[in-house]
């Protein structure tokens, strides 16, 4: 079909087959581009992948195919594939930037920003992201790009392989997106690599790899599967990693708000309805301290359609009303907002306003982990998140004395962390009134710890986290709002509740919020984390009797981390036996395709074919067979009297059809085939192991004896009377 149709006789037969052999391998190709299509599944789930890339890859087939028949339109075919591919994209993508289905101006700059931004907004969002059109129009462009000039390839060159490179090259940037590890992978490799086998078999051409390229070609992206999860611990890369969205200049601090809110305790602030436990709303977690202001460096993304579930936890749903930015109500584990579009830090679960537009009104679902209290009491610091956040740099020598006094000399751990909450709660006061202390820096901390002992929520979290951190307790501040009590209607959140409360990485449970003032605690309902805190407590023992959780022992090579590499025995050997369990199961597989090929062949091709299926066969079953051997010859050393009849028979068929000046009659390759038939019914006599061996011997299709299927196929071609 690529190369065009014979016409005429015999040769129009030829003609016909390598026409559908054509089309098979066009078909081949476009499928090649779109496997690494469907490799985006991790970035937006394989169901919003579906539908635009098979519009790109029907367009370009529909042309191909139109283009065979009207020769020509041959120089057009990859501006017609490539506007055919495009069209169906504005009709399924685009439909609102046009005019009755009409592009417009509009059309042309969302495709320009598919091809510039959409894939650079992705990187910036969580996934999966969103399926929209500004994000997900770069994967079926990609698969356009590839399946145009994939096919181009196909019928320009003398090769076929080349015509997979486009393709290749999006299978890369796919996994620079995020690598596919274990079934996926295994699944994907195993699909290109038979793409790949289906396009040789088409083709067909001398030169081609044949059976050797297509029996390593499953061994070799199999094997390279297993390989790549010689040390599972690591995290792939992704381009992802480093990608966030810029942060603005000047963003404000709801920290430097609270004392003013509380100034002002009765203006509203925002609406909520829920019927899930909610103690208390967050806007921010700062874990950064200069000793006169608290920040966070924690990097933003585009929330995307659902963030993942953290083991054993329950979903609940809240709709929040009058909200205004730029940082808006959220709780520690996000999973997903309906409304406006929003930045997400997924280490905190702060959301933030892209820009100031007034109140915003939102649906969110959020993750309730369920946290036994003995888990928490027990539980030791999460050292992970105490390497991240560091330290606090220079601690005033009167402020590290009394983080020692208050809770003597218990290691860091879930125990400690709850005594110096008491600690706090128990020796200082909540102020109250007009005249409240503000700031948080070191100068109001000392006043705080050392001298009036009285403060706010800021005051009181603040001086929490520089006492944790220095104990080597992982601390953050957040920032936000109490949860007042609910009459089961909407609940009116006012200044007054604003507050600032310290939280704590606990090994395998999290970021638990504490609470220091005792403010939290309003009558509204609690669960999770704040309920499990609670029961902790009171299962606290006195500071006297405290005794820290056993150590637990180090993971593997954690005193040692420059050990250097071990070799991964194990892997290494279910690599090893992967890619052979593979290259055995290849066989039978490649030797009924290359049957399939060989009788397919139109008139003394799929003579000569049966002759080459049959010589194999027995080959396979130990008799030697050269390549100056005739049918006769092989006839005289038999014994078996079935394969002698269809040796006979073929001997005679393959004698009239190359000798006789018509060449093969229309019954000869049946005929032809049916004496293969005989043959290997006979050789099905043999015993059990002898068949067994011939069924998966590489040497089947691994000869290097010069009958590869490239000369097989310039031997045919010899042979087909002109």
């Amino acid at each position: 079909m690529i190369q065009g149709v014979a016409t005429g006789g015999r040769g129009a037969d030829r003609g016909g087959d390598r026409e559908a052999r054509g089309r098979i391998a066009v078909a081949a190709v476009l499928a090649a581009a779109v496997v690494p299509g469907l490799l985006f599944q991790p970035v937006f789930g394989f169901r919003a992948l579906v539908a635009p890339i098979a519009v790109v890859v029907v367009a370009c087939f529909a042309v191909t195919e139109l283009c065979a028949r009207f020769p020509r339109s041959q120089p057009w075919r990859p501006v017609l594939a490539t506007a055919a591919g495009l069209l169906g994209l504005v009709e399924l993508l685009l439909r609102d930037t046009t005019v009755a289905g009409v592009p417009t101006g509009a059309t042309v700059r969302a495709i320009v920003a598919g091809v510039s931004e959409s894939w650079l907004l992705t990187l910036r969002s969580t996934w999966p992201a969103r399926p929209e059109p500004d994000l997900l129009l770069f994967v079926p462009l990609a698969v356009l790009v590839a399946a145009v000039a994939g096919v181009e390839l196909l019928g320009t060159g003398r090769r076929p392989l080349p015509a997979l490179l486009p393709s290749l090259a999006v299978l890369g940037v796919s996994q620079l997106f995020g690598a596919v590890t274990g079934v996926a992978a295994i699944v994907a490799g195993v699909a290109y690599a038979g793409v790949a086998v289906v396009l040789l078999l088409a083709t067909g051409r001398a030169g081609a790899p044949g059976p050797v390229v297509a029996a390593m070609l499953p061994v070799a992206l199999v094997g390279a599967v297993l390989a790549g999860t010689a040390q599972p611990e690591r995290t792939p890369y992704s381009l992802r990693d480093q990608q966030h969205v810029p942060q603005p200049t000047r963003v404000v601090n709801p920290l430097s708000e609270v004392a003013s809110r509380l100034r002002h305790p009765d203006e509203p602030v925002f609406t909520y309805t829920t019927s899930g436990p909610v103690d208390r709303w967050r806007l921010l977690a700062l874990d950064k301290f200069d000793g006169v202001t608290w920040s966070t460096d924690g990097g933003q993304r585009w929330l995307g359609d659902a963030l993942p579930s953290p083991a054993h936890a329950t979903s609940h749903t809240a709709r929040i009303e009058g909200a205004a930015g730029p940082w808006v109500p959220s709780q520690a584990l996000p999973a997903a907002v309906t409304g406006p579009r929003l930045l997400v830090d997924e280490a905190t679960g702060a959301l933030r306003l892209p820009a100031r537009t007034g109140p915003v009104s939102y649906e969110l679902r959020w993750w309730e982990p369920s946290v036994q209290a003995g888990d928490l009491i027990d539980g030791a610091v999460d050292q992970v998140e105490a390497r991240r956040i560091g330290d606090l740099g220079p601690v005033p020598r009167e402020v590290a004395d009394l983080a020692r006094t208050a809770v003597g000399d218990i290691r860091p751990s879930a125990q400690t962390a709850l005594a110096l909450e008491r600690f706090l709660s128990e020796n200082y006061d909540l102020a109250e009134g007009p005249d409240i202390p503000t700031g948080s820096g070191w100068p109001q901390l000392r006043a705080f710890l050392l001298k009036n002992k009285v403060g706010t929520s800021e005051q009181f979290a603040a001086a929490y986290v520089v006492l944790a951190r220095f104990l080597g307790i992982p601390a953050r501040l957040a920032v936000g709002y109490r949860a007042p009590a609910s009459s089961g209607g909407p609940v009116v959140v006012r200044n007054r509740d604003a507050l600032v409360w310290p939280e704590v990485a606990i090994e395998n449970v999290g970021w638990v919020p504490l609470d220091p003032t005792r403010a939290a605690t309003t009558g509204a309902a609690r669960g999770g984390l704040a309920e499990a805190a609670d029961r902790a407590r009171a299962q606290l023992p006195p500071a006297a009797d405290l005794v820290a959780p056993a150590l637990r022992p180090p993971p593997p090579d954690a005193t040692n981390p420059d050990s250097g590499f071990r070799v991964p025995w194990r892997t290494l050997a279910l690599a090893v036996t992967g890619a052979f369990l593979v290259g055995v199961a290849a066989v039978p597989l490649l030797t009924a395709l290359r049957a399939w090929r060989r009788r397919r062949a139109p008139g003394t091709r799929a003579v000569v074919g049966a002759w080459f299926e049959a010589r194999d066969r027995l080959r396979a079953h130990g008799m030697a067979v050269t390549p100056g051997t005739t049918v006769r010859d092989v006839l005289a050393a038999v014994s078996d009297p079935t394969v002698a009849a269809g040796l006979s028979d073929l001997a005679d068929i393959l004698d009239a059809t190359l000798w006789s000046p018509d060449g093969a009659d229309d019954d000869a390759g049946p005929r032809a085939w049916a004496a293969v038939g005989l043959v290997r019914k006979g050789l099905a006599k043999t015993p059990w192991p002898m068949r067994l061996r011939a069924a998966v011997d590489p040497r089947l299709v691994l000869r290097r004896d010069g009958w590869t299927m490239a000369r097989e196929t310039r031997m045919e071609v010899a042979a087909a009377p002109r």
